[in-house]
Protein backbone atom coordinates (compact mmCIF):
# COMPACT_ATOMS: atom_id res chain seq x y z
CA UNK A 1 0.00 0.00 0.00
CA UNK A 2 2.77 2.50 0.76
CA UNK A 3 4.34 1.47 -2.43
CA UNK A 4 1.63 2.07 -4.20
CA UNK A 5 0.93 5.83 -2.07
CA UNK A 6 4.90 6.82 -3.14
CA UNK A 7 4.58 5.57 -6.97
CA UNK A 8 1.42 7.85 -7.29
CA UNK A 9 3.20 10.45 -5.25
CA UNK A 10 6.05 10.19 -7.64
CA UNK A 11 3.88 10.27 -10.62
CA UNK A 12 2.21 13.32 -9.31
CA UNK A 13 5.06 15.32 -8.27
CA UNK A 14 6.91 14.86 -12.17
CA UNK A 15 3.81 16.07 -14.20
CA UNK A 16 3.07 18.94 -11.80
CA UNK A 17 7.20 19.62 -12.52
CA UNK A 18 6.68 19.16 -16.15
CA UNK A 19 3.94 22.28 -16.09
CA UNK A 20 5.94 24.24 -13.94
CA UNK A 21 3.33 24.11 -10.81
CA UNK A 22 4.33 23.41 -7.55
CA UNK A 23 3.53 19.68 -6.38
CA UNK A 24 2.58 20.65 -3.33
CA UNK A 25 -0.16 22.77 -4.38
CA UNK A 26 -1.91 19.32 -5.31
CA UNK A 27 -3.52 17.23 -3.12
CA UNK A 28 -4.69 13.64 -3.54
CA UNK A 29 -7.81 12.18 -2.78
CA UNK A 30 -8.00 8.28 -2.45
CA UNK A 31 -11.18 7.21 -3.53
CA UNK A 32 -12.29 4.43 -0.86
CA UNK A 33 -15.40 3.63 -1.97
CA UNK A 34 -15.99 -0.72 -1.94
CA UNK A 35 -13.17 -0.80 0.09
CA UNK A 36 -12.47 -2.28 3.59
CA UNK A 37 -11.84 0.21 6.63
CA UNK A 38 -8.39 -1.61 7.33
CA UNK A 39 -6.88 -0.79 3.74
CA UNK A 40 -8.35 2.81 4.27
CA UNK A 41 -6.39 2.56 8.01
CA UNK A 42 -3.49 1.02 6.10
CA UNK A 43 -3.41 3.76 3.68
CA UNK A 44 -3.50 6.08 6.23
CA UNK A 45 -0.57 4.73 8.36
CA UNK A 46 1.41 5.15 5.02
CA UNK A 47 0.66 9.39 5.34
CA UNK A 48 -2.36 9.51 3.19
CA UNK A 49 -4.98 12.43 5.27
CA UNK A 50 -7.74 12.83 2.74
CA UNK A 51 -10.37 10.08 1.56
CA UNK A 52 -13.36 10.31 -1.08
CA UNK A 53 -16.34 8.50 -0.69
CA UNK A 54 -19.44 8.27 -3.40
CA UNK A 55 -21.95 6.74 -0.97
CA UNK A 56 -23.00 8.44 2.19
CA UNK A 57 -24.56 5.18 4.44
CA UNK A 58 -21.43 2.81 3.28
CA UNK A 59 -19.10 5.83 4.06
CA UNK A 60 -20.89 6.81 7.28
CA UNK A 61 -20.07 2.96 8.87
CA UNK A 62 -16.00 3.33 7.74
CA UNK A 63 -16.18 6.69 8.64
CA UNK A 64 -17.18 5.73 12.32
CA UNK A 65 -15.25 2.77 12.36
CA UNK A 66 -12.17 5.04 12.30
CA UNK A 67 -13.20 7.84 13.98
CA UNK A 68 -9.90 7.40 15.83
CA UNK A 69 -8.64 8.95 12.93
CA UNK A 70 -9.19 12.53 13.84
CA UNK A 71 -7.28 14.49 11.30
CA UNK A 72 -8.85 12.36 8.30
CA UNK A 73 -10.37 14.67 5.81
CA UNK A 74 -13.56 13.28 4.77
CA UNK A 75 -14.68 13.99 0.96
CA UNK A 76 -17.91 13.06 -0.48
CA UNK A 77 -17.48 12.77 -4.42
CA UNK A 78 -20.51 12.92 -6.93
CA UNK A 79 -23.96 13.16 -6.82
CA UNK A 80 -25.65 13.23 -3.37
CA UNK A 81 -29.20 12.96 -3.07
CA UNK A 82 -31.18 15.50 -0.94
CA UNK A 83 -32.38 12.77 1.73
CA UNK A 84 -28.86 12.14 2.49
CA UNK A 85 -27.62 15.81 3.08
CA UNK A 86 -28.04 15.60 6.72
CA UNK A 87 -25.94 12.35 6.95
CA UNK A 88 -23.48 13.98 4.20
CA UNK A 89 -22.70 17.21 6.63
CA UNK A 90 -22.55 14.88 9.75
CA UNK A 91 -19.42 13.00 8.68
CA UNK A 92 -18.08 15.19 6.03
CA UNK A 93 -15.63 17.93 5.10
CA UNK A 94 -15.89 18.59 1.72
CA UNK A 95 -18.65 18.05 -0.58
CA UNK A 96 -17.08 17.34 -4.27
CA UNK A 97 -20.63 17.39 -6.66
CA UNK A 98 -22.91 20.28 -5.43
CA UNK A 99 -25.10 20.19 -8.72
CA UNK A 100 -28.03 22.37 -8.11
CA UNK A 101 -29.10 25.09 -5.67
CA UNK A 102 -31.59 22.98 -4.33
CA UNK A 103 -28.95 20.50 -3.01
CA UNK A 104 -26.79 23.66 -1.78
CA UNK A 105 -29.54 25.46 0.39
CA UNK A 106 -30.40 22.04 1.83
CA UNK A 107 -26.77 21.30 2.41
CA UNK A 108 -26.27 24.90 4.03
CA UNK A 109 -29.91 23.84 6.43
CA UNK A 110 -28.36 20.76 7.81
CA UNK A 111 -24.50 22.76 8.40
CA UNK A 112 -26.48 25.58 9.94
CA UNK A 113 -27.89 23.14 12.53
CA UNK A 114 -25.08 21.40 12.85
CA UNK A 115 -22.56 24.31 13.41
CA UNK A 116 -20.47 23.40 10.83
CA UNK A 117 -18.81 24.71 7.46
CA UNK A 118 -18.40 22.83 4.67
CA UNK A 119 -16.20 23.13 1.64
CA UNK A 120 -17.66 22.85 -1.39
CA UNK A 121 -16.95 22.18 -5.13
CA UNK A 122 -19.67 22.81 -7.96
CA UNK A 123 -19.42 19.74 -10.15
CA UNK A 124 -19.74 21.11 -13.62
CA UNK A 125 -21.16 18.76 -16.67
CA UNK A 126 -18.87 19.42 -19.08
CA UNK A 127 -19.47 17.23 -21.41
CA UNK A 128 -23.32 17.50 -21.21
CA UNK A 129 -23.36 14.11 -20.38
CA UNK A 130 -27.45 12.67 -19.39
CA UNK A 131 -25.60 9.66 -17.67
CA UNK A 132 -23.65 12.14 -15.34
CA UNK A 133 -24.89 14.73 -12.87
CA UNK A 134 -23.76 18.33 -12.66
CA UNK A 135 -24.33 21.73 -14.09
CA UNK A 136 -23.90 22.75 -17.44
CA UNK A 137 -22.19 25.75 -18.33
CA UNK A 138 -25.14 27.78 -18.88
CA UNK A 139 -26.28 27.16 -15.03
CA UNK A 140 -23.03 28.00 -13.13
CA UNK A 141 -23.12 31.66 -12.99
CA UNK A 142 -26.91 31.49 -10.64
CA UNK A 143 -25.26 29.13 -8.55
CA UNK A 144 -21.81 30.31 -7.54
CA UNK A 145 -24.07 33.25 -7.27
CA UNK A 146 -26.11 31.73 -4.40
CA UNK A 147 -23.26 30.48 -2.59
CA UNK A 148 -22.42 34.25 -1.15
CA UNK A 149 -26.06 33.99 0.58
CA UNK A 150 -25.31 30.95 2.69
CA UNK A 151 -23.19 31.08 5.99
CA UNK A 152 -22.57 27.45 6.13
CA UNK A 153 -20.59 26.56 3.20
CA UNK A 154 -17.67 27.88 1.10
CA UNK A 155 -17.06 27.18 -1.65
CA UNK A 156 -13.87 26.59 -2.91
CA UNK A 157 -14.37 25.44 -6.51
CA UNK A 158 -14.90 23.35 -9.62
CA UNK A 159 -15.45 19.56 -9.83
CA UNK A 160 -16.09 17.15 -13.13
CA UNK A 161 -16.33 13.81 -13.90
CA UNK A 162 -15.20 13.87 -18.08
CA UNK A 163 -16.64 11.96 -20.44
CA UNK A 164 -14.60 8.74 -21.08
CA UNK A 165 -12.41 8.00 -23.76
CA UNK A 166 -10.44 4.70 -24.40
CA UNK A 167 -7.93 7.26 -25.51
CA UNK A 168 -6.86 8.87 -22.27
CA UNK A 169 -5.15 11.85 -24.33
CA UNK A 170 -8.62 12.85 -25.05
CA UNK A 171 -9.26 13.87 -21.27
CA UNK A 172 -6.69 16.90 -21.89
CA UNK A 173 -9.27 18.36 -24.13
CA UNK A 174 -11.95 18.51 -21.32
CA UNK A 175 -9.42 19.35 -18.71
CA UNK A 176 -8.56 22.61 -20.58
CA UNK A 177 -12.20 23.37 -20.92
CA UNK A 178 -12.25 23.28 -17.13
CA UNK A 179 -9.00 25.29 -15.77
CA UNK A 180 -10.26 27.62 -18.35
CA UNK A 181 -13.85 28.01 -17.25
CA UNK A 182 -12.77 27.91 -13.54
CA UNK A 183 -9.96 30.75 -15.14
CA UNK A 184 -12.81 33.04 -16.16
CA UNK A 185 -15.28 32.89 -12.63
CA UNK A 186 -11.39 33.43 -10.79
CA UNK A 187 -11.60 37.05 -12.55
CA UNK A 188 -15.18 37.59 -10.69
CA UNK A 189 -14.57 35.09 -8.10
CA UNK A 190 -10.46 35.01 -7.15
CA UNK A 191 -11.41 32.76 -4.01
CA UNK A 192 -12.06 29.89 -6.42
CA UNK A 193 -9.31 27.90 -6.14
CA UNK A 194 -9.40 24.03 -6.61
CA UNK A 195 -10.13 22.13 -9.50
CA UNK A 196 -11.06 18.56 -8.78
CA UNK A 197 -10.77 16.34 -11.82
CA UNK A 198 -8.46 13.46 -13.04
CA UNK A 199 -8.31 9.92 -11.80
CA UNK A 200 -6.09 6.88 -11.88
CA UNK A 201 -5.78 6.99 -15.97
CA UNK A 202 -5.17 10.28 -16.13
CA UNK A 203 -4.36 12.14 -13.21
CA UNK A 204 -0.99 12.94 -14.71
CA UNK A 205 -2.76 14.98 -17.40
CA UNK A 206 -4.79 16.50 -15.60
CA UNK A 207 -2.10 18.01 -13.14
CA UNK A 208 -0.61 19.43 -16.48
CA UNK A 209 -3.92 20.90 -17.29
CA UNK A 210 -4.25 22.46 -13.76
CA UNK A 211 -6.02 20.09 -11.36
CA UNK A 212 -5.56 20.97 -7.76
CA UNK A 213 -7.15 18.00 -6.35
CA UNK A 214 -7.20 14.47 -8.05
CA UNK A 215 -9.24 11.57 -6.94
CA UNK A 216 -6.72 8.47 -7.44
CA UNK A 217 -9.02 4.93 -6.76
CA UNK A 218 -7.24 2.25 -8.04
CA UNK A 219 -3.49 3.05 -8.43
CA UNK A 220 -3.81 3.31 -4.65
CA UNK A 221 -6.32 0.21 -3.99
CA UNK A 222 -6.01 -2.06 -6.50
CA UNK A 223 -8.99 -3.20 -8.76
CA UNK A 224 -12.06 -2.64 -7.41
CA UNK A 225 -14.30 -6.08 -6.51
Amino acid sequence: MCERLEEVKKRMQAAALKAGRDPSSIKIVAVSKKKPSFQIQELYDCGQKIFGENYVQEAVEKIKSLSALNDVEWHFIGHLQRNKAKLAVDYFHWIEGVDSLRLAKTINKYAIKAKKRISCLIQVNIGREESKSGVFEEDLPELVRAFSEFTALELKGFMTIHPRSDDVEESRYWFKKMRKLLETYQKEYPFLKELSMGMSRDFEIAIQEGATIVRIGTALFGPRD
